[in-house]
């Protein structure tokens, strides 16, 4: 049920689609800043 939602979503909503899939990168990606900046902090 949720894939046929997903699919239907990048069907109708390209656009906002993609904007929704870098939101969710850019915050993984500044998770894992985040966490190498708790373990620089803790090493040195």
């Amino acid at each position: 049920m949720a894939v046929a939602f997903v699919v239907f979503y990048l069907f109708t909503r390209p656009a906002q689609a993609a904007a929704a899939v870098n939101g969710v990168f850019d915050g993984i990606i500044q998770g894992a800043n985040q966490l190498a900046v708790f373990f620089s902090s803790v090493l040195t």
